[in-house]
C-alpha cells in the first residue's frame, strides 16, 4: 500500500492562537517535516490576512520564511472598518480561500490535515469527506477556553490536540534567535 497523499491547510492566526494558549511556539519547519514522514505531503498551504498599510508588518517575516521553505502562502490585505460602537475593527477572514483550495485538491489527496477550530469550517470538512478524503483537524480541547468548536471536532475523522504534537512541531523560547524562523505575531482580526 502506498504512503497517504496529503495536503496541510493552516488557518495561521487560530493556530497561533491555539499555540499561544498551550503556551508554545510552532516550528513550522519541524511541523512540514512531521508531516512529510507521515506520507507523501501533496502540498502545504497557510493562510492569513496582512494589514497593508502598515510601514512593518510583524507577520511579512513569517510569510517570507514560509514561502521560501517549502509552503503555499496565501494572503490577502485586511480591511478595516468602525464597528456600531465607533470602535476601529479590522477584518480578514481567510475560510474561502481555504475552503475552495481543499475542495480544488480533494481529488488528489487520501487525507487532509486543517490546522484550525473554526466551527466555520464543519461544512467544508463534510464536503471534503463525501469525495472521500480523510480528515484530520488540529486545534486544542485541552487549552482554557477550548479552540476548537465542538461540531468540527465530531466531524472530523481524527482530531487531534494539537499538546499532543507540542514536542514533535513546538519550539523552545530559547531556540527563538537560533531558529533561523522568525517570531509570529499575529494580529487580531475579527
Amino acid at each position: 500500500m502506498s504512503p497517504p497523499r496529503t495536503a496541510i491547510f493552516i488557518d495561521g492566526p487560530n493556530l497561533f492562537a491555539t499555540a499561544k494558549a498551550l503556551g508554545f511556539d510552532v516550528d513550522y519547519r519541524r511541523l512540514l517535516k512531521e508531516f512529510q514522514s507521515r506520507g507523501t505531503l501533496v502540498r502545504a498551504f497557510y493562510y492569513t490576512a496582512i494589514i497593508e498599510d502598515q510601514e512593518y508588518s510583524s507577520i511579512r517575516p513569517l510569510v517570507d520564511w514560509l514561502e521560501y521553505n517549502g509552503f503555499t502562502v496565501v494572503t490577502k490585505a485586511t480591511k478595516e472598518f468602525i464597528d456600531a460602537s465607533g470602535r476601529r475593527k479590522v477584518k480578514g477572514n481567510m475560510d474561502v480561500e481555504l475552503a475552495v483550495h481543499a475542495m480544488d485538491l480533494a481529488r488528489h489527496i487520501d487525507e487532509m490535515v486543517l490546522f484550525s477550530g473554526d466551527r466555520d469550517f464543519r461544512p467544508l470538512v463534510e464536503a471534503v469527506q463525501r469525495r472521500g478524503v480523510r480528515v484530520t483537524v488540529l486545534s486544542s480541547i485541552t487549552s482554557q477556553p477550548p479552540m476548537i468548536a465542538d461540531e468540527l471536532r465530531r466531524q472530523a475523522d481524527v482530531f487531534i490536540d494539537l499538546r499532543e504534537l507540542r514536542l514533535k512541531i513546538g519550539r523552545d523560547p530559547s531556540e527563538r534567535s537560533a531558529a533561523g524562523e522568525p517570531r509570529h505575531q499575529t494580529p487580531r482580526f475579527q
